[in-house]
């Protein structure tokens, strides 16, 4: 992959993530990033964990200096800051995280066609996401290396069209919630059977980490590994049927579908 100099705007939370796992997997050095934060808690923060990381408020003097743009600021900024945009970007690479703003809309906003929109989430922060990513007609097969690049150094990374990033928005985007939720009762089910919170939220936490890194390393289909603890007459199968009675398959489904609706939602208003 050539040099690239990247300019991140904004410097909060999956900003500092996607910056820490491309330090970290040498995707870019240093020395060609810049950070655009306006708020001074967090320059402060920037100063403290990366001090070899330049961080400035000058939006227009950082994004003339660089090759790629990515926006790491909330969807109801993006607007403003693209239209905000020195002509001298009409060109550059843009990469923006931000939920339910479409390639056409941020296409329109940059006065361009050479944008990539992606969806990570949250466990990015740990090294663990899971992105997608789309494009426009101007980006090339070399762009989509490079975000691959990036996403991946935080995760895995997927190259969707854009027409499925709201079921991605509403799946992986939005999924940790979900999983948090499940954890939590788990633990709420293991104090109500006479556990100790703690000891409850570490073996709830470590079962849903282990199953998933068994069903990732094995390929094995959920179901298979699922069968395998279900001994006939057992407690598993008496807890499986306790769930498909109150409906926990159906009610995940759902919650999918009406995340992805409401991520149509926001994305056309």
């Amino acid at each position: 992959m050539s040099k690239i100099r990247l300019t991140v705007i904004g410097g909060g939370q999956m900003g500092r993530a996607l910056v820490g796992g491309m330090l970290a997997g040498k995707v870019i050095s240093a020395a060609d990033l810049l950070v655009v934060e306006p708020d001074s808690s967090s320059r402060a923060w920037w100063d403290e964990h990366h001090h070899d990381v330049a961080v400035t408020e000058d939006l227009g003097q950082a994004v003339a200096d660089s090759d790629v743009i990515l926006l790491a600021v909330k969807p109801h900024i993006v607007q403003g800051v693209l239209t905000s945009l020195p002509k001298a970007c009409d060109h550059k690479l843009i990469i923006s995280i931000a939920a339910g703003v479409s390639l056409e809309k941020l296409s329109a906003w940059c006065g361009h066609r050479r944008v990539i929109r992606v969806m990570p989430n949250t466990p990015s922060l740990v090294g663990q996401g899971a992105s997608a990513y789309c494009g426009t007609g101007d980006v090339t097969e070399d762009d989509f290396r490079l975000i691959d690049s990036m996403l991946s150094s935080v995760g895995s990374a997927h190259r969707v069209s854009d027409s499925q990033m709201d079921a991605v928005t509403a799946l992986s985007g939005s999924g940790p919630a979900y999983v948090c939720m499940m954890i939590e009762a788990l633990a709420d089910g293991g104090v109500l059977e006479g556990l100790p919170r703690p000891l409850a939220m570490q073996l709830a936490t470590q079962t849903v980490l282990g199953t998933a890194k068994m069903i990732q390393q094995t390929g094995k289909h959920p179901g298979e590994l699922k069968d395998a603890v279900s001994s006939p007459g057992g407690t598993t199968i008496a807890a499986i049927a306790s769930l498909e009675q109150n409906g926990l398959r159906g009610a995940l489904i759902d919650a999918v579908k009406q995340a992805a609706h409401r991520s149509r939602e926001l994305g056309s208003s």
